[in-house]
């Protein structure tokens, strides 16, 4: 149990801020780059970045590296859990 509320905590935490709010949103479209999460918002690169980081660290967004772009993607599992 202790594992479940420590999770909980975690994803609430990654959705108190507005910008990564927005980036899970955009994530429930499909897979975007780094770069495609960071256009709509009023941050700078290095920024988004960290907040990539947040959403990974979270369990709620995964990421790939695909040549010099890195991909993410909701992990679903994790969302579903938290929904429920």
């Amino acid at each position: 149990m202790p594992n479940y509320v420590a999770d909980l905590d975690s994803v609430f935490h990654t959705f108190a801020d507005p910008g990564r709010r927005l980036m899970l949103e955009r994530l429930g479209q499909g897979p975007a780059s780094v770069s495609e999460l960071g256009k709509s918002l009023p941050m700078s690169l290095a920024a988004v970045v960290q907040h990539v980081q947040v959403l990974e660290a979270s369990g709620l967004v995964r990421t790939q590296k695909l040549g010099r772009t890195r991909m993410c993607r909701l992990d679903l599992v994790l969302l579903r859990s938290v929904e429920r």
